[in-house]
């Protein structure tokens, strides 16, 4: 996906652009229910956005994008995990006999926050490290820096298969909630989890689309360069 003011589109009618990101945009406007006329109206109407409010993340320097990444979405990720973990346990306690369903979000959740701080160290410490060495070897006209685990599509590799993880249980999530539907009679802390876990999945989908579909392919397209 080219235009970064897209994501408002797709997030609007629930198209994954991240972990679905290669799916043909006609086969995504089908699967969520919107016809391809229509999404392409509304980016027609979001490309209005003015110039200087749109970052491109296709333009920006690799360490310049992971330094977002991490300061914009691997923190957020991370004070979020915790915050909806004590949160999830208040309304659960409160609320889990009348509305099952929570009990499942608590589980979904477990299992996400389980599986994405692993991942992100993961990411920090070996991979994205990786991607600079890659990119100064660039600069400098340098050979293929040493990495341990060979060509950078390995671990690239790994990152995706775990990004699929998270955004099936994200869709585990958005089920059992009822996309977000907040019961009538629930108290403010019931209808708090519920707009904190939307907003979660959206910053995880915009944080797994940097990462599959704008930095793992630059840097794989950089390590190719600097080989041949």
């Amino acid at each position: 996906m080219q235009m970064p003011q897209a994501t408002r589109v797709f997030e609007k009618f629930k198209i994954d652009y991240c972990c679905g990101g290669n799916t043909p945009l006609i086969e995504a406007c089908a699967g969520a229910g919107v016809t391809l006329e229509e999404i392409e109206q509304m980016l027609e109407q979001n490309a209005a956005v003015k110039e200087d409010e749109v970052v491109d993340f296709n333009r920006m320097r690799l360490p310049t994008l992971i330094d977002h990444i991490i300061a914009r979405h691997h923190i957020y990720t991370r004070n979020e995990m915790a915050r909806l973990t004590a949160l999830l346990i208040k309304v659960v306690s409160v609320h889990g006999e009348n509305h099952p369903e929570l009990r499942q979000v608590n589980t979904f959740f477990e299992r996400l926050c389980a599986d994405l701080t692993p991942h992100m160290f993961k990411e920090e410490q070996i991979l994205f490290p990786c991607i600079v060495e890659l990119e100064h070897a660039a600069v400098h006209k340098w050979g293929a820096p040493f990495a341990p685990f060979g060509k950078i599509q390995y671990p690239v590799g790994m990152m995706t298969k775990e990004h699929d993880i998270a955004g099936q249980l994200l869709r585990e999530i958005r089920q059992a909630t009822s996309d977000y539907l907040v019961p009538p009679e629930v108290c403010i802390s019931y209808r708090t989890l519920y707009e904190a876990l939307e907003a979660f999945e959206q910053d995880l989908h915009q944080h797994i689309h940097l990462e599959n579909n704008i930095l793992f392919p630059r840097a794989i397209e950089l390590e190719g360069m600097i080989a041949a």
